[in-house]
């Protein structure tokens, strides 16, 4: 019985965290003059809560990987309301190729740029021609 409570305390405690940053965000959202969605500001609370260490990995761990796990089937209603627009498919198909290809061309050359390029080898001298 007590391990059934424990577990039960972690994924309510997982999920008060979570829902206590996603309703800072939606609180600082209405503050603030300029339009920025209250989930993200509230993603990007959770993410420097969890940077400095001010609430420990493991306390979020249960109700993340639940989230996770089901993940597939929270875009459903997303989906749904997609195809309530089919009349637009058009354009939601063709921005969404665009970024996409987008997205694909700028991780490729930042990659190309940072990883695949010759770093210079300490203690060893550079050919003339590089200078």
């Amino acid at each position: 019985m007590r391990k059934i409570v424990t577990n039960a305390w972690a994924f309510v405690r997982a999920f008060i965290l979570i829902y206590l940053c996603l309703y800072a965000g939606i609180f600082f959202s209405a503050l603030l003059p300029f339009a920025i969605p209250g989930s993200i500001i509230g993603m990007l609370l959770l993410f420097v809560l969890l940077s400095f260490q001010l609430v420990p990995t493991l306390w979020l761990k249960p109700g993340c990987y639940l989230l996770i796990r089901y993940m597939a089937l929270l875009f459903v209603p997303i989906g749904v309301g997609v195809m309530n627009y089919y009349q637009q498919l058009g354009p939601i198909v063709i921005s969404c190729a665009v970024s996409t290809v987008m997205v694909m061309v700028v991780v490729g050359l930042s990659s190309h740029y940072d990883v695949h390029r010759e770093w210079p080898i300490a203690g060893q001298p550079q050919d003339a021609g590089d200078r």
